[in-house]
């Protein structure tokens, strides 16, 4: 092995200084990851903000499990990261149980109003889904999600679980870096609605970094929620508030549309990639075209071609347009319309799909197959007995429907904006009905190795999932430098248009463009790609890992080993 001369400076001894010069391996001091996984045997949550992570990790040390971990982090990132997240948005877990040694799914996305239906939108003249107001708005279901994740794996419950989430509220906390570059694009929207201006803007202006804010409101309507349970956010004091401002509003939901709503357990979906267990929760998400980009994947070596080589990433987003493709015609919520879940995951579909991607030329105009019928915030935690959450939440777009109802201090989703007005399609708007989803949680399996992890931004998810498998599995990354490493993504489902970080070496980028690529180049780390968080557990060694993207600002925080 090569080695290197290293200065290591001892100390004073008689005013000089004592240096030892050392010789290292010069292999151990090259890597193309930025910092180090999280390594412990106790437990680990990761999360986009590390007051987050740190709330978490504080409830594992007070005797709570993973899914405490994950309801506290959770609340915290609704009141440091109001843009992304809140008890306004919606949420989707996958929870791996160490004693069972079984998967369980919760899709806890929220329907629309009864009233709000293809014939009332259509009535106010409307020919597509609004992207924001009151008509974008369905009934939030993160608090439900919060008590059943809790009723059934929780050990804790709600009132301990929330206690740092109303502190940060109540006391405020500073503005980190990431968050204050949204905060600052949102301040003109913001100022135009009142209450949204007067809860989230300080005198008039978006805060800058480090600018301690508060949020009165929602550290309320977090004890309402602590003290009283699921009913007091859809029965009670809460579900008025919303009620009352539909109302004023002219919007169509009812105290019968919170009332009457409830999360759901799912069975979670899989694919095999290269002997691993790939895990996504099935539709109204978008996870389903996760699994089938990595069914296409694999029948190609892009192990061989090498990691983000002109080959690897040619296949990789050709995958994608396809898997896209098939995302956008049948994907929707599946108590509406059926859905071929098990075509879409089949193998020969694969194989067929697979033999339209053309090595030399990118495809521009990419069609459905026919298979046989038949702004987010994403966290993790692990415990020490092994018991893993993957769990993302969001309002969708930045503070969701730009509105709030009245006191409560928090921005209702505009996830309603998912739906189209197309009649036949399986995303057409009715009542009661769940749109397609972008926020999607993961879990991936080998032998005694588990993974949960999740990477966020509207319709990069998929895609960006896919790319993390593949630096897993075929390129032999640790959880770190899977998710830091370059990636591209593509948000839209026409053209040969794709976007890449500028890591991304040029030669690579030129000879992707000759095939028809259309590259816009992005910084080294770039928000567009999203920012994900991972756990790792080895039961054999009873060893935890975990990670944290870089273009978050968040960490992976240990749980300390003391209880506190």
């Amino acid at each position: 092995m090569k080695t290197r001369l290293v200065r290591v400076c001892l100390g004073w001894v008689g005013g000089a200084v004592m240096v030892a010069i050392l010789a290292v391996g010069a292999g151990a001091q090259d890597r193309s990851q930025g910092r180090s996984m999280v390594t412990t045997r106790y437990g680990i949550v990761a999360a986009e903000s590390p007051l987050a992570a740190q709330a978490g990790a504080q409830v594992l040390s007070q005797g709570g499990n993973a899914i405490d971990a994950a309801v506290a982090a959770n609340s915290v990132m609704g009141a440091v990261e109001p843009m992304m997240n809140g008890m306004g948005g919606d949420l989707f877990v996958i929870v791996y149980d160490a004693k069972s040694g079984k998967l369980y799914g919760l899709n806890a996305s929220g329907w629309s109003p009864k009233g709000l239906t293809l014939e009332y939108l259509r009535s106010k003249g409307a020919t597509r889904m609004p992207a924001n107001g009151i008509n974008s708005v369905t009934v939030p279901g993160v608090v439900d999600g919060w008590s059943k994740l809790l009723t059934r794996f929780g050990k804790l419950g709600l009132q301990q679980d929330l206690v740092s989430a109303i502190r940060y509220a109540r006391e405020g906390f500073p503005v980190p870096e990431w968050d204050a570059m949204y905060w600052a694009e949102a301040a003109s929207f913001l100022a135009k609605e009142p209450e949204m201006a007067r809860i989230y803007l300080i005198n008039g202006q978006a805060p800058k970094v480090g600018q301690i804010f508060r949020n009165e409101d929602l550290a309320r309507s977090l004890e309402v929620v602590a003290n009283g349970g699921r009913d007091a956010f859809y029965k009670g004091e809460l579900a008025q508030k919303i009620v009352d401002f539909e109302k004023r509003e002219g919007g169509t939901m009812t105290a019968e549309d919170l009332a009457d709503y409830s999360a759901e357990w799912v069975e979670p979906l899989s694919t095999e990639y290269h002997g691993w267990t790939v895990y996504e929760l099935p539709p109204n998400g978008q996870g389903i075209a996760a699994l089938e980009m990595l069914n296409i994947m694999q029948q190609f070596p892009l192990a061989q071609y090498g990691h983000n080589s002109a080959d690897a990433l040619h296949v990789m987003i050709e995958a994608k347009k396809l898997a896209y493709a098939d995302l956008q015609k049948y994907i929707g919520d599946p108590r509406f319309s059926k859905i071929p879940v098990a075509g879409l995951l089949a193998a020969d579909y694969a194989r067929e799909r697979a033999k339209l991607i053309d090595m030399s030329k990118a495809n521009c105009s990419v069609a459905a197959g026919n298979p046989r019928a038949g702004d987010t915030t994403y966290l993790t935690a692990v415990d020490e007995q092994g018991n893993m959450v993957s769990l993302i939440q969001s309002n969708f777009s930045e503070f969701g429907s730009r509105l709030s109802a009245d006191g409560t201090g928090f921005a209702l989703q505009n996830r309603g904006a998912l739906f189209n007005l197309q009649d036949g399609s399986p995303d057409v708007l009715a009542g009661h009905k769940r749109p397609l989803h972008t926020i999607i949680p993961a879990f991936m399996e080998k032998g005694d190795t588990r993974i949960a992890f999740g990477i966020m931004g509207g319709f990069n998810q998929a895609q960006a999932h896919a790319q993390f498998v593949s630096n897993i599995v075929d390129f032999g990354m640790n959880i770190q430098a899977a998710m830091e490493a370059a990636r591209f993504t593509k948000l839209n489902f026409d053209g040969c248009n794709v976007d890449m970080e500028d890591r991304i070496p040029a030669d690579v980028r030129a000879a992707l463009t000759a095939r028809g690529h259309q590259i816009r180049v992005l910084g080294d780390y770039s928000a567009n790609m999203g920012g994900g968080q991972v756990t790792e557990r080895n039961f054999a060694t009873g060893v935890n890992f975990g990670a944290s993207d870089p273009r978050k600002d968040g960490e992976a925080i240990p749980q300390a080993p003391e209880k506190q």
